[in-house]
This record gives C-alpha cells, structure tokens and sequence, in this order.
C-alpha cells in the first residue's frame, strides 16, 4: 500500500499517509467514542511503515480538536516516532494549531517538551 486514505467523520479526523514520500498528515476534529478503534489500526500503519521507512518522516498533526482519550493515542503515535528516531530512522513532527487555540497550543507544547524528536509548533489563521 503506499496511499492509505481515510476520510473524516463528524467524529474522527482524516488520515492520508504516503508511504512512498513518507508523510502522514492527521486533520480535523478527533473525538472518538472509542478511540483505540480509531488509532490503534494507524499505529499498526506506523509500526509496519518503519521496519523500511523513507530517508525522513514527515508527520502533520491539524487537530481543531482532540479528546482526552484521543491525546492518549497521540501519545502512542509519540512514542513509536521517538523510538523511531532514536534508531536512527529520521522523523518530524509538526503541530499545527489555530490561531488562539491555546488548548491545543498548550498540548502540541506538552508533547514536544516530552518528547526527544524534531517538533514543530506551526499555527495557521
């Protein structure tokens, strides 16, 4: 597979990773009612994706809005990409976030301080 596509829910955000350029990109509102049914599949993507990846990995969270049970399996994700990295299987983080959104400011700054991989705050209008 090198283009796994999924589209968003009223519920859940969209994901597209290309795993012939190395970018997975995570956008939209994330509030899953069960939200390991929503990222433990891409977590088993990511793991999978990492035993070849692309010379550096690209990963965009756009989250407008993220659930405690969904900022847990983000940290998931973290994790795999940390481990990642420190095998020397480069990755990038960016975190996007609104203008104003000091929610989800405050925890893309909670993330990269936890974390020891490149990580990017990027805010958008």
């Amino acid at each position: 597979m090198d283009v796994f596509n999924l589209e968003a829910t009223d519920t859940t955000p969209s994901v597209v990773f290309n795993t012939r350029t190395g970018e997975l990109e995570i956008e939209g509102r994330s509030i899953p009612e069960n939200p390991g049914d929503f990222f433990e599949p891409l977590a088993e993507m990511l793991k999978e994706y990492y035993n070849s990846p692309c010379d550096t990995t690209k990963i965009n969270f756009k989250l407008e809005y993220i659930n405690s049970g969904s900022s847990k399996f983000i940290l998931v994700l973290l994790k795999l990409i940390t481990k990642a990295n420190e095998e020397g299987k480069d990755s990038i983080v960016n975190w996007h976030y609104e203008e104003d959104d000091e929610a989800v400011f405050e925890l893309g700054e909670h993330y990269k301080n936890s974390f020891n991989v490149p990580f990017n705050l990027i805010e958008f209008i």
